[in-house]
């Protein structure tokens, strides 16, 4: 007999139907016992009665959780509350037993520490709301694609392996690679811009990137999603920002009515810009006391406390802060040419997180050699990147983030842990 998922069932009242899923829920009544068997699209409620049952020996052995197929009527009944109607059981094969007793609770009747769910991952995401946490991030990414693709970016996959530093080298993986050392990747960053360089004109990528940071804040892992993107012919940063915000306005306009109950207010444009030296100013003013940190830069707090800003003032959930100061920038990012000790540079904030960071590239080779140098660092081990740009490269932008962080804010979520399928950080490695 051909599957009917839980979701179609109302479709086939007095009818027989097969039902697979699993166990959620045993309860017996003296008469009857009641199985409520969940699928990926919701639960039902299956009778079976106590004597005289065919199938009784095995009902009485069933255990939580266990994979199980059910044959059986399905029947209107309006007394019970998961949809109004339920099967008579007829059959009933368990294809997975489940052991007892169950290391984690998988109704959410308990909420358990997130190590100890982590832990039990398999059986943590079961339960309908992380299920769904997936299910959206599938349609963020879908809404991200539709919007590149119709913008004519060509989607790329870069190396993992490399034999430089694409970022920092302080969070490097180091690994052994035949007779030298590869490194995993901490970002598409240079092989996005090689991208341009070749003329592919806008470019995005949605892969795996590595940071050895010992950080255990709720928003950082050591193996992330990061989505990136890079687009060519701009005239400033302010170019990448108007690309972002109309791409982040079409996502979410796409997923608002998806969002598993939570939310989701479509902003509107454009986002508010406020820049790095004012954004200072701003949460000081707001918290007498507050100092950036030793570089210059807004930490956590101060990004809080310029996004309350945005709210209360502007009436907004989003604020580009623009316009860093090369002390807290990379290399490769722009400076402006009547302020050459800031960046064309910006980050993005929403409900007072980080989400993205972004900038216009310096694409002239001269000030790039020159910018390194002053960075202190060895143009030797930055030959192949800097080779990118020596016979012609178009002037471009970009920004990165991470999918488990935005998805975290979408849905009001703690950590990343909650919205990244097996976490990766400095203690955890399995499962």
């Amino acid at each position: 007999m051909e599957r009917t998922t839980v979701s179609e069932l109302r479709t086939r009242i007095g009818q027989q139907v097969c039902v697979k899923g699993f166990v959620e829920a045993i309860r017996e009544h003296k008469e009857r016992l009641f199985i409520v068997i969940r699928d990926r699209t919701g639960s039902v409620q299956v009778l079976s009665e106590r004597e005289g049952s065919p199938t009784e020996a095995i009902v009485m052995d069933l255990t939580r959780e266990s994979a199980v197929v059910v044959t059986g009527l399905v029947i209107d009944n309006p007394q019970v509350r998961l949809g109004g109607l339920e099967i008579v059981l007829e059959t009933l094969q368990v294809v997975g037993a489940a052991a007892a007793p169950l290391p984690l609770e998988t109704t959410g009747r308990s909420r358990p520490g997130v190590e100890h769910r982590l832990d039990w991952r398999h059986l943590d995401l079961r339960r309908p709301e992380m299920r769904r946490v997936f299910e959206i991030q599938t349609l963020v990414e879908r809404a991200m694609r539709r919007f590149w693709e119709a913008e004519g970016l060509i989607e790329i996959h870069t190396p993992k392996l490399m034999g430089t530093a694409s970022e920092s080298g302080a969070e490097l993986f180091g690994l052994d690679y035949f007779d030298t050392t590869a490194y995993l990747a901490q970002s598409p960053q240079f092989y996005k811009q090689m991208a341009i360089a070749a003329g592919f004109e806008g470019v995005f990528e949605i892969g795996p990137v590595f940071r050895a940071e010992p950080s255990f804040t709720t928003r950082h892992t050591t193996e992330f999603t990061s989505v990136d993107v890079e687009i060519s012919w701009v005239d400033s940063h302010e170019d990448v920002m108007v690309f972002e915000e109309r791409w982040m306005h079409a996502v979410l306009e796409e997923v608002s009515g998806c969002a598993g109950g939570t939310e989701v207010n479509v902003p509107t444009l454009p986002f508010p810009r406020i820049s790095h030296a004012a954004a200072v100013e701003i949460a000081r003013t707001r918290q007498p006391g507050w100092e950036p940190s030793a570089s210059g830069d807004l930490d956590p707090a101060g990004e809080r406390l310029v996004a309350r800003h945005a709210a209360e003032e502007l009436g907004h959930e989003f604020v580009f802060v623009t316009d860093y100061p090369v002390s807290v920038r990379p290399f490769y990012h722009m400076r402006h040419p009547s302020a050459p000790e800031l960046t064309r540079s910006f980050d993005l904030l929403w409900k007072g997180i980080e989400i993205t960071t972004g900038a216009q590239r310096e694409h002239r080779i001269e000030i790039l050699e020159a910018q390194a140098t002053e960075k202190r660092l060895g143009l030797d081990g930055l030959a192949s990147y800097l080779g990118f740009f020596r016979f012609g490269c178009p002037p471009h932008g970009g920004f990165g983030f991470g999918l488990a962080r935005m998805l975290m804010v979408l849905l009001d979520q703690p950590s990343v842990r909650e919205t990244t399928l097996l976490p990766r950080t400095p203690n955890r490695l399995v499962p």
